[in-house]
């Protein structure tokens, strides 16, 4: 039986939680949980008061995060968990749509924004962010032999068996873990799907700061590149692609 629990991905989001956790359709999932990182401002204590379990980490970065969430999820009996980011950017009730993918036996969901490719220009996400996206998951596309068209988004669904798979490799703990654990997967041979999602870029929300650009950048090129290699038996980056 599919057992879903929602991560709740919170730092320093005091100002938008709430109405993130208004939004949740709680009956979708099994169970609601928070891995918060390192905070300093209210967050810890807003989510608290609305009797929801939180993995308090120190500050660490994107992918530290997320994975002491779904350590703690899946050790809590989950058979799948889907990533929820604290400040309510993300539609919801594409929670319903990646239950389905799950039971179609997806290790990996991840939410589209470009399903059709002017929606995220009408949700008011800015050019810079809309061109970047679509030329750094074409790279990714084409380096990793994938056929789906948003690689970076914040709204994702994991399988336990996923979680079993990224055990031993070693990842970053900021923001490059997004496209490695794509990259692992797929050398992995784990099952990669997606569903449409809406990002709403209009009311206020927490964006990954402009600097981390170019470090995420050269991450894809270099990983996307080790994935080749790797595939032809020439070892680079051995501790992702075991």
């Amino acid at each position: 039986m599919t057992q879903i629990i929602g991560i709740l991905m919170t730092y320093n989001c005091e100002k938008v939680v709430e109405k993130a956790i208004s939004k949740i359709p709680k009956n979708k999932l099994h169970k609601l949980i928070c891995t918060d990182d390192g905070s300093t401002d209210r967050t810890v204590e807003i989510v608290k008061s609305h009797g929801i379990e939180v993995v308090e980490n120190n500050h660490k970065g994107y992918g530290a995060n997320l994975f002491s969430g779904m350590k703690r999820a899946f050790a809590l009996g989950a058979t799948h968990v889907i990533e929820i980011h604290g400040d309510g950017q993300y539609d919801y009730n594409q929670i319903e749509p990646c239950k389905k993918k799950f039971e179609n036996d997806a290790d990996l969901v991840l939410g589209d924004r470009f399903y059709e490719m002017k929606q995220p220009l009408k949700d008011g996400m800015p050019m810079f962010i809309y061109v970047g996206n679509i030329c750094l998951s074409l790279a990714g596309r084409i380096l990793l032999g994938l056929n789906l068209r948003d690689l970076f988004p914040g709204f994702r669904g994991y399988s336990k068996t996923f979680f079993e798979q990224m055990q031993e490799a070693k990842f970053s703990d900021d923001y490059k873990f997004s496209f490695d654990i794509i990259a692992r997967s797929k050398f992995k041979n784990l099952n990669i799907m997606s569903v449409p999602v809406r990002c709403d870029y209009k009311s206020e929300h927490h964006t990954a700061p402009i600097s981390k650009a170019i470090p995420l950048i050269l991450n894809v090129l270099y990983i996307g590149i080790a994935y080749r290699l790797n595939k032809m038996n020439i070892k680079l980056k051995k501790n992702l692609f075991i």
